[in-house]
């Protein structure tokens, strides 16, 4: 008898579920024919990550896809900015990767894209994939899909983002920590430049496992052996990875941890540079100062909710020419839209260089407010709570696109319900230290009452 799937695998712009009890190769064998069902492509590239259940995952993947008629080209173990590359650089209709992003080694899934890294999530076909992939009652094809490596698109890859590096300044010491995720794969990036950049990685092994600590940027606590180690070796940045490599956090040379709403801003000022007065996204979440700072360099701001597959199609609905996420997801023109987190270290470099300022310097400007970072909190029903907090707070400015906003004179605050976990994500920020603290006790009382 087969498995059923489990429609909670099938996020709002992913796949993820544990291993092997709600995702395995039998799932990833239906996925992979939904996927050539729904987006009837006759070619398919798939790359996967380094996790321990990858190759068996990888391979029902390509059995699935294949025996539903497309054609497989794979690229092996990659990074998700390098899937997104390859899906505009190769003759591809689509383009998977096999990875749970930042999630602990007991889980996996799945990011889709069409070709040009147009994003595959809710409302751009994962509820029609879902569907066909439960449903599980395919056409076998008259002829499968043949099945070919190209190894070299990531040597392609390299060489391209390596050449957004401004290499005429001088030298810097960095620290890159890969959290033994698939960072590891994009090192050949910093190795192009010998005079200019004197590296030393942390957990540049690739390993499943995560032995040294959860590849999650985002928790503070992750960093602990990043600014320890920028300390001791008196570095200019500290970087660290995620388990993908799509998304990227930084320490400055004083050990301090840089909010990555502030790097939205930064990169947005780099890239106004040549592009004057276009519009940029924030994710609803950034600090008030992140739009602030934007404008005053002569670009506009819209928000945008939280998710990498929703901020890609609010990119193109839109015409912006960049977008940042709280979480440390940067998204560029120069990937088709899609992230590209060694891109954001090599334009950091060179903003340094060209500015003669440190991390720590480059920020200072966006210390406008106190803002009280994500504090989760898991609730019985999130319904109840958000109607509750709209209620008491009536007074205030609503925002609905992505869970609740709302905003005051002197302080803001934004409640949404996590698309990974089962909690509930508040995020505020006010002029004051003093009145941050006040409203975040308040607001928490209400959400955990």
């Amino acid at each position: 008898m087969k498995q059923a799937i489990n429609p909670k695998i099938f996020k709002a712009y992913d796949i993820r579920g544990l291993y092997p009890s709600e995702i395995n190769g039998e799932t990833a064998y239906n996925i992979g024919r939904a996927l050539v069902t729904f987006t009837k492509a006759k070619k398919i590239a798939v790359g996967s990550d380094m996790r321990v259940s990858s190759p068996e995952m990888e391979e029902a993947l390509v059995k699935g896809i294949a025996d539903q008629g497309a054609d497989v080209v794979k690229i092996g173990l990659v990074s998700t900015p390098m899937i997104y590359f390859s899906s505009w650089k190769m003759e591809v209709d689509a383009a998977v990767i096999i990875t749970a992003s930042h999630n602990p080694a007991q889980y996996n899934g799945m990011k889709f894209c069409w070709k040009g890294a147009v994003p595959i999530g809710e409302g751009s076909g994962m509820e029609e994939i879902k569907e066909l992939a439960i449903k599980g009652e395919f056409v076998d094809a008259e002829n499968k899909g043949k099945v070919e490596e190209n190894f070299e698109i990531k040597n392609q890859y390299i060489d391209y983002t390596a050449g957004f590096f401004n290499k005429n300044f001088a030298k810097k010491k960095i620290i890159v920590d890969f959290g033994n995720g698939m960072g590891a794969v994009e090192k050949g990036v910093f190795e192009k430049f010998p005079e200019n950049l004197e590296v030393e990685y942390l957990f540049s092994e690739l390993d499943g496992n995560f032995p040294n600590h959860e590849a999650n940027p985002l928790k503070v606590e992750t960093l602990e052996a990043l600014q320890k180690t920028v300390l001791e070796k008196n570095a200019d940045l500290g970087i660290s990875y995620d388990g993908d490599a799509d998304r990227v956090g930084f320490v400055d040379e004083k050990g301090g941890v840089v909010p990555m709403d502030y790097m939205i801003a930064l990169l947005a000022k780099e890239v106004l540079k040549k592009n004057p007065g276009s519009l940029i996204l924030m994710d609803l979440r950034s600090s008030n100062a992140v739009k602030e700072v934007i404008e005053e360099a002569g670009g506009k701001v819209n928000r945008c909710r939280v998710g990498h597959s929703l901020i890609k199609k609010q990119m193109r609905e839109q015409g912006a020419i960049f977008a940042g996420e709280l979480s440390g997801h940067y998204f560029f023109e120069a990937n088709s839209k899609a992230e590209m987190a060694t891109l954001a270290v090599l334009m950091l470099l060179n903003l340094m260089n060209e500015n003669g300022q440190k991390m720590s310097e480059l920020v200072a400007d966006l210390k406008r407010y106190f803002h009280s970072g994500e504090i989760n909190s898991e609730v019985a029903d999130k319904n109840v709570v958000m109607e509750k907090l709209k209620e008491k707070y009536a007074d205030g400015q609503l925002d609905k696109m992505d869970g609740i906003r709302i905003d005051f004179p002197d302080w803001w605050f934004s409640v949404r319900a996590s698309n990974t976990e089962p909690v509930l994500r508040l995020n505020l920020e006010a002029k004051t230290e003093e009145m941050m603290e006040k409203k975040r006790e308040e607001v928490l009382g209400m959400i955990r009452k």
